[in-house]
Formats: C-alpha cells, structure tokens, sequence
C-alpha cells in the first residue's frame, strides 16, 4: 500500500482560511510564495540561517523556510501582508519607515516581524542572552540598543542598515508601550 505524499490543507494565513494542495515537503515559505502569491515573506538563504522568511505563527517567529506547510494547518500564521491594519501601518512599520531601517528592502519584511514579536518577548519579560538579571523577579530589562541587537540576531541585512534597524525597533518599543499604559489607563478610568 502506498503512502499519500500529498494533502490538501487549510491555513490561517493573516486572518483568512485559504485552502490548497500540497506535497508533504513543501516549506510554508514555499506555499506562501509560489501557491499563495504572499511575496512579502522572501527566501534568502532557504536554510533558516538569513531571517529573511520570518513569519509570526501563532504570534511567535519563525523561519517560514524550515517549517513545514502541512505542520502549520491549525495555526494562526501573520505574514508582512497581514501586520497592517488596513491602510494604518503597524508601529514597528512606521518606525522602519522613520528611521530608514531598510536599504534594498529585502530582508525588511522578516526584520519587521521578527521585530514586533522580539516587542512583544520583551514586554512579557522574556531574557536573552545579553540580560544580566534573569531572575523572574527582576522583570523585563531596559530594551537597550545591546538587547534589540542581541534579540534581532537572527536576521541579517546585506546592506547594514542595523544601526537604523535598532533606532527602529526601540522606537517602535516605546510606541507600544506608551499605548498598551494608555490603554491600562483607560480602563482604570471606565
């Protein structure tokens, strides 16, 4: 008897079901790109070395190279396509876009999620490995330009524009938090 090296699956891809056929070893970068037409999510390297493939699935990133289509069915998966908020730019875009944390581009859409789920680890107090406290109790440490560096180390840029990929992110940060106290606020007071 034969195994079926195909399956027709449904992914959740920036909030919408789309369903397709796939062979059991097609990456999800590839689905994405060449099944999907979501070209935002580049392949670089195609060995989960360069970043450039970075999706957010289930608000974690991941390289979209080395994961598996069919291992992604059931997850919620945000591409570059999906950050935005219509035509709002998300704060981490904006931030990109102010900064000029992008040369060529390339390797700008996997910067742009990976920043805003590193936003997002550090908020909830994750530490890297550049945190000098990690106890729980020291809470989230100061998102200093050697944390960001350290966080976004995974995704290179041909052209180094870190220097402006790393005003970006902080700022992006700062943006974030500054929301997320006013939205505390705001509940305080209804």
């Amino acid at each position: 008897m034969a195994l079926a090296t195909s399956s027709v699956i449904t992914l959740n891809i920036n909030g919408e079901k789309r369903t397709l056929p796939v062979d059991h070893r097609t990456t999800l970068l590839d689905a994405l790109r060449e099944q999907l037409d979501l070209t935002g999510t580049k392949k670089g390297c195609d060995h989960g070395q360069c970043g450039a493939c970075t999706v957010l699935l289930d608000g974690s990133r991941a390289v979209s190279c080395l994961q598996l289509a069919v291992a992604a069915e059931g997850r919620e998966i945000t591409t570059i396509e999906g950050v935005a908020d219509g035509d709002r730019l998300h704060p981490v875009q904006q931030a990109f876009l102010d900064f000029d944390g992008y040369q060529c581009g390339y390797c700008t859409p996997g910067q742009i999620c990976s920043a805003i789920a590193v936003i997002e680890e550090h908020a909830a107090g994750w530490p890297s490995a550049v945190t000098a406290d990690i106890r729980p109790e020291a809470g989230a440490p100061a998102l200093t330009a050697e944390e960001i560096r350290e966080r976004m180390s995974g995704n290179l840029c041909r052209c180094g524009a870190y220097v402006s990929i790393v005003q970006a992110v902080a700022q992006a940060a700062e943006t974030e938090a500054r929301r997320t106290a006013g939205a505390a606020e705001g509940e305080l007071t209804a």
